[in-house]
């Protein structure tokens, strides 16, 4: 329930604070997705305290630093490697201050009294390593399509690890997993068409702006080669150049 509600909260924040709009074919497709996922994933659902505090700061923080890690890429112009660099140790060092102290809260287990044997420090190596990459898929993906679009793939590899669960572990499997995995891959292919479209209409709506730029510049390049020359330029003739161009103004 915690990974369904991401995807309206970001659709949520970005509209209120980035004022980026979502057409009613997008939402279509992502409530026929998030519909599909929940059919599928969904089956008992307890409540307590502790547990919607933590989902809502969970939901609310896995927002944010999704959104914020595709504003700061398209913003500043840096690249997913680079953000990724320069995020890292601020949230590794956060992690070895809090991490210790928060589990112990909520599992009265201390880390540091574990027993480390060969096999588990093997497996933790491995996991660190399996962490790093994907961490950079997720920063390479946030910062090449969208934050929403990223939980749309989270949601295909949910439904692939039900189906692999399946096929490979023999996980009981029933026809309501069937039909949710149906239903959010037609939301998952609706998503896909809309985004595609409203990207190609954005396209020929910029073509026709460039091309009049495009047009507009050799009349001012014209007009500083003719001065430059020295001729054809009359005294009476204004001259065909940038207002802030010092280089060639009259006394």
């Amino acid at each position: 329930m915690t990974k369904l509600a991401i995807i309206p909260c970001t659709v949520i924040l970005e509209t209120l604070f980035f004022r980026k709009k979502f057409s009613r074919s997008i939402q279509m497709s992502l409530s026929v997705l998030l519909l599909g996922v929940g059919v599928a994933t969904v089956t008992d659902l307890q409540l307590n305290a502790v547990g919607s505090i933590l989902s809502l700061l969970a939901i609310i923080t896995t927002c944010i630093a999704q959104i914020m890690t595709n504003t700061i890429q398209k913003k500043f112009k840096v690249s997913s490697t680079q953000l990724l660099y320069q995020s890292c140790p601020y949230q590794s060092l956060t992690l070895f201050l809090i991490g210790p102290f928060l589990d112990g809260f909520l599992t009265n287990q201390n880390v540091f009294a574990f027993n480390y044997t060969s096999q588990v420090v093997f497996f933790i190596v491995l996991s660190c390593l399996i962490s790093v990459s994907v961490n950079f898929s997720t920063f390479l993906v946030i910062g090449k399509t969208s934050p929403v679009t990223y939980q749309v793939l989270g949601h295909l590899k949910t439904c692939l690890v039900l189906t692999f669960g399946y096929v490979l572990l023999h996980d009981p499997f029933s026809w309501r997993n069937i039909l949710g995995i149906l239903i959010a891959v037609v939301g998952m292919v609706l998503y896909s068409y809309f985004c595609t479209v409203e990207t190609q209409h954005k396209n020929t709506e910029v073509s026709p702006q460039q091309v009049k730029e495009s047009e507009a510049a050799p009349l001012i390049s014209d007009s500083l080669s003719k001065v430059e020359n020295g001729g054809g330029v009359v005294d009476d003739e204004p001259l065909k150049v940038p207002m802030w161009s010092s280089k060639y103004s009259r006394e």
